[in-house]
């Protein structure tokens, strides 16, 4: 019996039980809420569909794939550029400050997990959670197809469990659009993987405008 020792390793990247406190980011979905702009499982299928598409396809996966290729090639300045570029890309403060602290807490993790060129980064204001990710991918062995793939997957896991929680949806509902919407990751990575440099970046005005409302709101359960 052949075991697969890299997909296990993925299985634990992309795991919500991983601690790097990816539960307390709602990527501006909680305000989505609040202003009444989803209240349904429809609308909330929409939300995250065209975030999928418009932003992580076309700026987190590519941007991902090139920081595998950095980390791969040991190009430590390739690898900052990229991981820079990614954190230019977020819209309001919210989202830079969760792509940092989520960064940095799976750097520390992996410092701890035997991969010592996570230390440096658990502290440098340039930090993303994509940049740790391919570390670990490429240490790991993880192929990069698989990596992007559970990159997305990820993703959409924590924002389907932010939706059950807000909208409200239920269990069943949640399931139902995380099987709707994985049915689109493996084309959006492959696309993402064909990308150009001039091709990559991309904006959701919904999204930007939901985040930097929601720093200013009063009463909330996400820190995103």
């Amino acid at each position: 019996m052949v075991i697969d020792l890299p997909l296990l390793r993925l299985l634990q990247l992309v795991s919500p039980g991983l601690p790097i406190g990816m539960f307390c980011y709602s990527q501006g979905l909680e305000r989505a809420v609040h202003d009444a702009w989803l209240g349904n499982a429809e609308q909330a299928d929409e939300w995250l569909r065209g975030i999928l598409h418009n932003n992580l396809a076309r700026t987190d996966a590519p941007l991902l794939a090139r920081l595998y290729d950095a980390w791969f090639a040991v190009d430590l300045d390739r690898v900052t550029v990229w991981s820079q570029t990614l954190l230019a890309y977020r819209e309001t403060a919210e989202l830079r400050a969760e792509d940092k602290q989520t960064g940095q807490a799976l750097a520390r993790l992996l410092a701890q997990l035997d991969m010592p060129e996570a230390a440096d980064w658990q502290k440098r204001p340039d930090t993303t959670l994509a940049a740790l990710f391919a570390l670990a991918a490429v240490r790991w062995r993880i192929d990069k197809a698989a990596a992007v793939n559970g990159y997305l997957w990820a993703w959409l896991e924590n924002q389907v469990l932010c939706a059950v929680k807000l909208v409200p949806l239920g269990q069943v509902a949640g399931q139902q659009l995380l099987h709707g919407l994985a049915t689109d990751i493996p084309r959006l990575a492959e696309q993402a993987l064909r990308l150009s440099d001039a091709q990559i970046g991309a904006g959701s005005f919904g999204l930007a405008l939901a985040s930097s409302r929601h720093e200013t709101q009063y009463s909330r359960l996400f820190r995103s």
